[in-house]
C-alpha cells in the first residue's frame, strides 16, 4: 500500500515520499495558550493524531512536532483582562490543554517547543532575512518585504490584492509595501520583551513556527500541518520567511490541512452562545467520543458539531466497548485490519476506516473469536480509540459534576448524585427480588429510579445481565 495525501501546494493528492525514508519529520501549528481548547482546537489534535498514529506503523521514525505559543498580543490582552502576569496565564492554560488533550485520547507529540525558549532562533532568523534584503528594520520593527519573494501567494493561490485584504495588514507609515508584515516589534515597558538588535521587543507571530520548527526539524522537512485558517497568512509567511533565510531551499514537502468546524451550521461563537470547549463537551460525553466523533467527517471537509451527534457518536463507541465486554479474551498479536489501513492510507479516510471499525464488531458478536476480538481492537488503535478496559468506559463517570456547571449554549448541567458501584448492584439485586416475586411495580420503580441517575440497565430474558452509565 502506498500512502496518499491531498497536499495543500500542489491543489491535489500525492503519493508521499520523504525526504528520509528512515526518519519522517511532521510539525503542527499548536495552541495560543490564552483560554480553554474548544472544539476547533481539537480538531486538529485528532487529526495529526491519527496521521502520526499511521506515519509510526509505516517508518522506522517519526518526529512530531506540536509548538505551543505562548507569547502573543492576545496573552497580553487575556492576563491584563485576567489581572494576572503572563507567565502563570501561559503555564495554567498549557496544563489545561494536555488535559483536555489527553482526556481526548491523543498521543503526546515528540517535542513541544514554546515560542519563549526559542527568541534567540528567531532573532537569528530575522538578521539573515535583513542581511539578504527581504526584510528591514523601521522605527524599532522589522517587517519582511512581501516584493522581495517573487512566489509569495503560491500556497494560498492569493492575487496581490487579495493577499492584503485577506491579512487584514496594520497600515503604517513605516512599511514599504502595504503587505508587508511583522518579523519584530517594539515591546512597552509593560509589555513582555527580549533585547535584540532593534531595542527591547518581541517577535510576530509568523517567525515564531518558523524558527522552532528548524530548531527541530531542519530547514526543509515533510509535513506540515495545521487548520485551513492558518493557510494565509500564517502559513504563507512561514514559507517566505523560511524559504528567503535558507536561499530558496525548499521549506515544506507536503501541506497538509483540516476543515473548519461549525456548530449546528453556524460559526461558532461566544456571542452566539454556541462556544463549546473541551472541558465543557467532557460533561455529556467522554474524551473518546469526542475523538472519534471527529473523525466520522473526512478531514479536509467541513465539520457541522452537534450535541445530537456526540450523543448518536457516544451510543456508538458503547456498542463498541460492549461487543469487547461480552466477548472476552486474551490480547494476540495481530496487524491492522486490511481495508482500515487501506482507508488511512488513502488521505485517511477517517469514516471509511470507521465503517470497517464497526464491521470488525459484528464480526466479533458473530463469532466470538479471539481473532476478530484482536481484529477490532486494533482496527480501534489505528483510530485512537478502543484502548480502555471496557467496564471503565462504559461505567465511568461522564464527568465530575456534582454542582450546577456550565456545559454550552449558555444552558446548565442539571446537579447530579452519581450513585457508587456497590449502590447500583445493590439497588439491582432488589430489582431483581422483584421480578421474582412478580412485583412488577416496584422492579419498574427501581429501573425508572436508576435510569433517572443516568444509569442503563441491560436486561435479558434471564434478568439484568450488566449495567453501563448513559
Amino acid at each position: 500500500m502506498t500512502l496518499v495525501l491531498y497536499n495543500t501546494a500542489s491543489r491535489r493528492k500525492q503519493a508521499f515520499t520523504p525526504i528520509d525514508p528512515g526518519h519522517v519529520r511532521l510539525y503542527v501549528c499548536g495552541p495560543t495558550v490564552y483560554d480553554r481548547a474548544h472544539i476547533g482546537n481539537a480538531r486538529p489534535v485528532v487529526v495529526f493524531d491519527v496521521l502520526y498514529r499511521l506515519l509510526k506503523r509505516q517508518y522506522p521514525r517519526v518526529t512530531y512536532v506540536r509548538n505551543i505559543t505562548d507569547i502573543d498580543d492576545k496573552i497580553i490582552a487575556a492576563a491584563r483582562d485576567n489581572n494576572e502576569p503572563i507567565d502563570a496565564l501561559t503555564r495554567r492554560t498549557t496544563d489545561l490543554f494536555h488535559r483536555d488533550m489527553a482526556a481526548l485520547g491523543a498521543i503526546v507529540p515528540d517535542v513541544e517547543p514554546r515560542a519563549t525558549d526559542h527568541i534567540p532562533y528567531m532573532i537569528a532568523m530575522i538578521e539573515k532575512l535583513i542581511r539578504t534584503g527581504h526584510a528591514y528594520p523601521a522605527e524599532g520593527h522589522v517587517l519582511f518585504h512581501v516584493p522581495s519573494k517573487a512566489d509569495y501567494g503560491k500556497l494560498s493561490g492569493r492575487d496581490r490584492d487579495e493577499q492584503i485584504a485577506g491579512a487584514r495588514v496594520e497600515v503604517a507609515p513605516y512599511k514599504k509595501d502595504p503587505a508587508d508584515f511583522v518579523l519584530w516589534k517594539p515591546s512597552s515597558a509593560d509589555q513582555p520583551g527580549w533585547e535584540s538588535p532593534w531595542g527591547r521587543g518581541r517577535p510576530g507571530w509568523h517567525i515564531e513556527c518558523s524558527a522552532m520548527s528548524e530548531a527541530h526539524l531542519g530547514e526543509t522537512f515533510d509535513i506540515h500541518g495545521g487548520g485551513r485558517d492558518l493557510i494565509f497568512p500564517h502559513h504563507e509567511n512561514e514559507i517566505a520567511q523560511s524559504e528567503c533565510a535558507h536561499g530558496g531551499k525548499p521549506f515544506v514537502r507536503y501541506w497538509l490541512h483540516n476543515g473548519y468546524v461549525t456548530v449546528d451550521g453556524e460559526k461558532m461563537s461566544k456571542s452566539l452562545g454556541n462556544f463549546f470547549t473541551v472541558r465543557d463537551l467532557l460533561a455529556h460525553a467522554p474524551g473518546e467520543a469526542i475523538y472519534l466523533m471527529l473523525l466520522k467527517t473526512h478531514y479536509r471537509h467541513p465539520l457541522d458539531f452537534t450535541l445530537d451527534g456526540l450523543a448518536d457518536t457516544k451510543a456508538e463507541l458503547d456498542r463498541l466497548y460492549i461487543a469487547l465486554r461480552d466477548h472476552p479474551g486474551e490480547a494476540i498479536e495481530q496487524r491492522v485490519p486490511e481495508a482500515v489501513e487501506q482507508a488511512l492510507m488513502d488521505d485517511l479516510n477517517t469514516p471509511l476506516a470507521i465503517a470497517h471499525m464497526f464491521e470488525a464488531a459484528k464480526e466479533l458478536n458473530k463469532t466470538g473469536s479471539p481473532e476478530a476480538r484482536a481484529a477490532l481492537l486494533r482496527a480501534g488503535a489505528a483510530l485512537g480509540v478502543l484502548a480502555q478496559n471496557p467496564d471503565a468506559l462504559l461505567k465511568g463517570k461522564v464527568a465530575e459534576i456534582s454542582t450546577t456547571a456550565e456545559v454550552g449554549y449558555g444552558a446548565k448541567a442539571e446537579p447530579k448524585v452519581i450513585p457508587g458501584d456497590n449502590t447500583i448492584e445493590r439497588r439491582i439485586s432488589e430489582r431483581r427480588e422483584a421480578r421474582r416475586a412478580r412485583n412488577f411495580a416496584d422492579a419498574d420503580r427501581i429501573r425508572a429510579e436508576l435510569q433517572a441517575l443516568g444509569i442503563v440497565l441491560e436486561d435479558r430474558p434471564d434478568g439484568t445481565t450488566d449495567w453501563r452509565r448513559e
